[in-house]
Order: C-alpha cells, then sequence, then structure tokens
C-alpha cells in the first residue's frame, strides 16, 4: 500500500469530462464534471474540438482537487479512460490540432471502408486485427484526415503530424505537451484502430499499407497499467505525478467491474451501449458480428481478450426523445411514461438513425417505429424506446454464447441507465438470466483507477480490487420463456424491416 491517499482518474466521454478522486476502497471523495461542444458539420459527421476537451481536462482536475480539500501531492497516480476511436491528429512541435476530432459515431468514411474492402468483404482484415471494416474505426478516419486536409501527409511523412485517439492526446498534454509530453496509447485503445495486429500487439505493416498512414505518426503502444510518465513541475499542477492507467472507456468499465476470470462479463448503459466477455489470454474470431478487443494488458502479465458487442443509441436514445419530443423534461422521466402501460402495445422501435452495430453492421438501415395502430400513445413508444436497449442487448448475448461457448449465468451492469428500474428488470426477463448492479456504478472511471493504483503499488494486486466490489441490486427473470420468445422474435422482424432504406 502506498503512503499516498488517494488516486485519481480522469473519464474523458462523448459528451462530457470529469475527474473523479477515490480511496483505497474505490469509495468517491471528489469530483468534477464539465461538457462539450457536439459539432455537427454534415449530415452523419460529427467532431469535437480537441483544444476544448483538453482545457476541461485541466479544468476538471483542478477543480475536483479543490472541491475534496485535498492536495495535488496527495494523488499517488492518475489514470485516464476515453471515449474510444475518436480521432485527433495534430502538430507534435505546437500542439495544434490540423482538423477537429473525428468522433467515434462520425460516418463520414463509409465510401473509404467500401474501396479498402477486398472483394466487398468487410471481414477481410478480422483475423488480423479482430475489427470488421466500419466507419467507427480511427484507421479510416486517420486515412480521411491525410487524404482530406491540406499539408497534414506530408508533415506526418517528416514526422511533424502525430496521431492519437483521446488517451493518447491527453497523456501527451498532462506529461509536457509541446515540451517533452510521451506520444503513447495502451493496447485497448491501439485495438479499436484496425492498425494494430490482435496477436501480435504490434503496429502491422499491412493495414500501416492498406490505409496508406505512416507508421511515423503513431504512438508507442504501453501496457494498460504501468508508468508512462509524469505532470511536470513546472506545468499546470505544479507537482510531479505519475500517469500510470490507461484503457478505453468499455474496456475500463470490465476493469472496473473486476470481471477478471473467463466467462464475466458487464454491459455498460450509457450513450451507446457495449457488452464485453472476458474470453481470456486467447483470440476468438467473431464469426457472428462481434467485435475482438484487448480487455485490458497489466504491465509486464499476458493481454485479455473480450469479446464485445457495441449498440449505437442507448441513453442517446433517451436523450433524442426528451429533446426531439418535448414530452418529458429530464431523462430519468422517460420511466414513469413507460411505467404507466403494461407493455410496448405490439410496437417496435429501431433506433437505427446512423445505421445498425453488433451484430448486424448494416450502414444502410434506419430507425423505425413498426406495429403502430390506433391504441397506441406517447406512453407505448416511451417502452419500446427502453426496450429497445434490452432486445439489442439480447441480440449480442446470443452471438456471444455462439463465438465462445460460454453460457453466462449473470450481466453485470453500469452507465447512467442503470438506475431505470423498469429497463433493468425488462433486461433480465428478455436474457432470462440475473442482472447484477453493483455498489458503485462509476465503473468506468473505477477501472481506470485501479489501473492507475495497480502501477505504483497503491493497490497490491486484482484481489484486492475484487474484494472491493459489492452488489447493489440485482433483478431476477419473471417473464415466462414463452413470452420472452415471442417478444424477441418480434423484435428480430422489425429488425429485418430496418434493412435496406439507404441504397
Amino acid at each position: 500500500m502506498s503512503d499516498k491517499k488517494y488516486v485519481g482518474a480522469i473519464d474523458q466521454g462523448t459528451t462530457s469530462t470529469r475527474f473523479v478522486i477515490a480511496d483505497e476502497k474505490g469509495i468517491t471523495i471528489a469530483g468534477h464534471q464539465m461538457e462539450h461542444k457536439q459539432i455537427y458539420p454534415k449530415p452523419g459527421w460529427v467532431e469535437h474540438d480537441p483544444i476544448e476537451i483538453k482545457d476541461r481536462t485541466l479544468d476538471v482536475v483542478q477543480i475536483a482537487i479543490k472541491k475534496g480539500n485535498i492536495a495535488i501531492k496527495d494523488l499517488a497516480a492518475i489514470g485516464i479512460t476515453n471515449q474510444r476511436e475518436t480521432t485527433i491528429v495534430w502538430n507534435k512541435y505546437t500542439g495544434i490540432p490540423y482538423y477537429n476530432a473525428i468522433v467515434w459515431q462520425d460516418t463520414r468514411t463509409d465510401d473509404i471502408c467500401k474501396i479498402l474492402a477486398k472483394d466487398c468483404n468487410m471481414d477481410c482484415y478480422r483475423e488480423k486485427v479482430g475489427l470488421p471494416l466500419a466507419t467507427y474505426f480511427s484507421g479510416p478516419k486517420i486515412k480521411w484526415i491525410l487524404d482530406n486536409i491540406s499539408g497534414v501527409r506530408e508533415a506526418a511523412k517528416k514526422g511533424d503530424a502525430i496521431f492519437g485517439n483521446i488517451d493518447t492526446w491527453l497523456i501527451w498534454w498532462l506529461t509536457g505537451g509541446p515540451k517533452g509530453g510521451v506520444h503513447i496509447t495502451d493496447v485497448t485503445n491501439a485495438s479499436r484502430t484496425m492498425l494494430m495486429n490482435i496477436n501480435t500487439l504490434k503496429w502491422d505493416n499491412e493495414m500501416l499499407d492498406v490505409m496508406n498512414i505512416p507508421e511515423k505518426m503513431l504512438p508507442e503502444i504501453k501496457s494498460s497499467s504501468e508508468i508512462y510518465g509524469y505532470t511536470p513541475e513546472d506545468g499546470v499542477f505544479k507537482y510531479k505525478i505519475p500517469v500510470s492507467g490507461d484503457l478505453g472507456d468499455q474496456q475500463a468499465a470490465l476493469f472496473g467491474q473486476t470481471c477478471f476470470s473467463i466467462g464475466e462479463a458487464k454491459n455498460t448503459y450509457g450513450t451507446g451501449c457495449f457488452l464485453l466477455l472476458n474470453i481470456g489470454e486467447k483470440v476468438v474470431n467473431s464469426k457472428f458480428g462481434l467485435l475482438t478487443t484487448v480487455g485490458y494488458k497489466i504491465g509486464n502479465e499476458p493481454a485479455v481478450y473480450a469479446l464485445e458487442g457495441s449498440i449505437a443509441l442507448a441513453g442517446s436514445l433517451v436523450q433524442w426523445f426528451r429533446d426531439n419530443f418535448g414530452l418529458i423534461g429530464t431523462s430519468k422521466e422517460i420511466e414513469t411514461m413507460a411505467n404507466s402501460v403494461s407493455d410496448s402495445g405490439g410496437i417496435y422501435f429501431v433506433p437505427a438513425f446512423s445505421g445498425l452495430f453488433a451484430p448486424h453492421w448494416r450502414s444502410d438501415a434506419r430507425g423505425l417505429i413498426i406495429g403502430l395502430t390506433h391504441y397506441i400513445n406517447k406512453n407505448h413508444i416511451a417502452r419500446a424506446i427502453l426496450e429497445a436497449t434490452a432486445f439489442q442487448t439480447r441480440e449480442i448475448f446470443e452471438a456471444m454464447a455462439k463465438d465462445s461457448g460460454v453460457k453466462m449465468k449473470s450481466l453485470k451492469v453500469d452507465g447512467g441507465m442503470v438506475v431505470n428500474d423498469l429497463l433493468m428488470q425488462f433486461q433480465a426477463d428478455i436474457l432470462n438470466i440475473p442482472v447484477i448492479r453493483p455498489a458503485i456504478t462509476e465503473t468506468t472511471v473505477l477501472g481506470a483507477m485501479y489501473a492507475a493504483g495497480l502501477a505504483v503499488g497503491f493497490w497490491k494486486d486484482k484481489e484486492v480490487l475484487k474484494s472491493n466490489w459489492h452488489f447493489n441490486k440485482h433483478w431476477q427473470p419473471t417473464m415466462d420463456r414463452e413470452k420472452q420468445d415471442k417478444l424477441y422474435k418480434g423484435w428480430l422482424k422489425a429488425i429485418q424491416r430496418s434493412y435496406g432504406w439507404i441504397e
């Protein structure tokens, strides 16, 4: 155990940035959160201002420390977890980005992905990188910047322009920026670029050639838990603190939920929805539309892999209902509406606003409400919106069982939507397994803290972390199997109807 009192972690998400400070039990001492702008230059394009995100990050760290009334020197380490795939290219001498951050949701690289596909096969590189060719990932986004922004390719060839996902960008700034900042990423973030070989955990020369990306612009790949560098004493924090944990947000949640054994799984209900299953130290290439990703790598220990299924819209679908329809004032009011009816009245809401993610990967799909009759009112629609997340989770759940041969016996859940009891009960019903909510639901930031703390000896080992985990509530399935199957069969019909809308 370190003589330091706390560990801090930055959670840089799609809509906001926060810094949280916790003690050795994982109990939050203080925190602060700030939102940043969402930029939509064209339909399907989503961007962030990297400088705004950097400034927000430095602000939330300082404000949280002040709110907690603690000294910066009492932090044993800082970890970071981040929105994955969001892509930045910047000048390493000035820190000025060549273009806005292209966000993971952005679909501008659809044509690039189709052109790169061998014989129109979007899975042609899956054995190398664990991923299908999709707009989701960083590699095509880097290629778009190199191909479309004047002067960037030349700068990259000279070594002036460097790339990073959000983790790399912030660690570079935290450790000095243009004045010696370290240019690194971890295996979990690198595994989301389509540029890292999932087996060797190194940048893959063939993939770099395919996308025409110079290797010298890429960060060095590190483990998820080691000391990458220190905050400079002449910097913003005026104190030398190890920066020693780095995990993409969903892998951080897997680690924060202490899913350290094969077959343990977690589902995070946030902006999107992300189900990850620990599959151990051997790569399993999905045949059913899932992603193979690095779950975590602690220091010199072997990497642990995970199967992942991603749902594009979960909490953001509730926000869309709130903002675009004006029927609720706050997101939590949707549960009251949904509870006012006994079921969805036979309707299904397929939220394929920009296509479908796992296990379908259909960029031609679009959203629909189907099964409408005179009987349907706004409350049925509210309920169908919540049920959509649970149905999509079952699709991923079944694909994971087929790929891994593992039958999950329970599901650990976290994220903002897990306070919705109706959704959690319906999730247990439609999966027919218990759903378990931990006492500490902010497992993403907790995972980043754990990784950072392990690297500096704040926590001895993973067994200590498991002793910190306690459940808050669990939901047992109560729906009979015949009804489960009937509802799910209707969902699959609705999904099929959403295909082929975009030519």
